[in-house]
């Protein structure tokens, strides 16, 4: 019996609180909006106060209200994970109000919906270059605010993971060898500017390895002439990683390119 009150009440309480959103959605007081849109964002009625907002930022424009208004349809969208059009709301505050009240807030969210909307590695990555700098600029701004370690580790996320789709590249060229051309040259020239880009990538010992074992198979199935310089090559790049990597776990397959590179090379 019990059970059937509480939904009861829960349907009545449902269709009431319809009844109030349809009322004030056909209101023409921007006052009763901007109300109803802030307590239905305290309730996480999202939809219902972006919509609301949406109708009534510009006519808010120019008074006391027009900041939170701005900030707050950003918050929603932001919440509604729709971080697109929430990031262009976030901008559109941090451009107009410069130093306002929601400033740094603004500038945060707009570079982490945009790092939470990066796409995987595989697709294309224009979205991860805007937020890392977005993100970047919000550091440059609040280097010091509490929100910068979030903004950095998202930015050091966002960086390995176009890291990883060079990697993936380097490695594409590397498999397709000598077909159609030099791709093991490709893959050396792929690796290292992604090296040269990102230092401290979580990827750095195998890009290296990628370097090292293209230089192996240019040498390997290089004319006799050009051999022997360029297994020189091949045992300056093992020396460098295992200077970096002495017991990584590629150690065991770089140790058997030098054992083999060093048979082509003259003391």
């Amino acid at each position: 019996m019990r059970k059937n009150i509480l939904i009861t009440l829960f349907v009545l309480l449902t269709f009431t609180s319809c009844g109030e959103y349809n009322k004030i959605l056909k209101s023409t007081d921007p006052e009763a909006k901007y109300e109803y849109a802030k307590k239905a964002f305290e309730q996480r009625k999202f939809v219902q106060s972006a919509t609301l907002l949406e109708e009534i930022v510009k006519i808010l424009k120019g008074t006391d209200k027009a900041e939170e208004s701005l900030y707050l349809l950003g918050l929603s969208h932001y919440e509604n994970k729709d971080y697109l059009t929430a990031s262009t709301y976030f901008k559109t505050y941090y451009t107009h109000y410069p130093k306002g009240k929601y400033t740094e807030l603004s500038r945060f969210y707009s570079g982490y919906g945009c790092y939470l909307d990066s796409p995987e590695p595989q697709l294309d990555q224009t979205e991860t270059y805007k937020a890392i700098a977005e993100l970047q600029l919000f550091l440059d701004y609040y280097p010091k605010s509490d929100k910068a370690s979030i903004a950095q580790n998202a930015i050091f996320e966002l960086q390995d993971k176009l890291v990883f789709k060079q990697l993936e590249n380097a490695m594409l060229y590397y498999n397709l060898g000598n077909y159609m051309g030099n791709n093991y040259e490709s893959a050396v020239i792929v690796a290292q500017n992604a090296l040269k880009d990102y230092p401290y990538t979580k990827y750095k010992e195998q890009l290296q390895m990628v370097v090292l074992k293209a230089k192996y198979q240019q040498a390997a199935q290089s004319v006799e002439e050009k051999k022997e310089e360029r297994f020189r090559n091949v045992i300056d790049e093992y020396y460098s990683f295992t200077n970096d990597y002495p017991e990584g776990k590629y150690k065991k397959e770089a140790d058997n390119i030098f054992k083999i590179a060093s048979k082509f090379v003259k003391d």
